[in-house]
């Protein structure tokens, strides 16, 4: 009777999806995608680049440089229009990534987010190994009361990885980032 019972169990948790579909994603095999924006274009003094590189059998882009709050600043990062990409339906972002065990985020912009400073947030800590990150849309922070407090994501016209908020030295290694259903 117990080994029926646990038989079923087995059976019904293996027909479970216990992974979420792949809209979109970008290895970082063609550099033509992703631009560098740091605070320079505000006044501030933020240094920053970004190079793709390969690492073992993957591709990754590498950010690097230093974030610096003078004069009013506090970021750098790359960011990809996406306007052509068909996000029907995700509702997470995922990012492979390593680096120097600080924090960096992800910003999505959509047609809602009109001005430079507007943008949904999401964080992440990277350490020193590779590891996969999954950030939901309903943990993304809007930055203005203005934006709608969901994300549609047939509205989303980018995606940044960014350096943000604080001085610190950036070294950040992405290997992949993927829309997810």
């Amino acid at each position: 009777m117990y080994k029926n019972f646990f038989f079923t169990i087995i059976i019904l948790s293996m027909s479970f999806k216990s992974h979420s579909e792949i809209v979109f994603t970008d290895k970082f095999t063609t550099n033509i995608n992703w631009k560098i924006i740091t605070d320079q274009v505000m006044g501030g003094i933020s240094q920053g680049q970004f190079n793709y590189q390969k690492i073992g059998d993957d591709n990754a882009v590498v950010l690097t440089g230093s974030v610096s709050t003078k004069n009013n600043g506090g970021f750098i990062q790359i960011r990809r229009n996406l306007n052509n990409v068909n996000l029907n339906n995700v509702k997470k972002v995922k990012i492979i990534a390593k680096g120097n065990n600080e924090q960096y985020f992800i910003h999505l912009r959509t047609t809602f987010t009109v001005l430079p400073w507007q943008y949904y947030q999401s964080s992440f800590v990277v350490e020193n190994n590779f590891k996969a990150f999954i950030l939901p849309f309903g943990d993304f922070k809007r930055s203005g009361y203005l934006l709608p407090k969901k994300i549609n994501p047939n509205n989303i016209k980018s995606i940044a990885i960014v350096a943000f908020g604080k001085d610190y030295n950036v070294e950040l290694i992405v290997k992949e980032i993927s829309f997810l259903k």
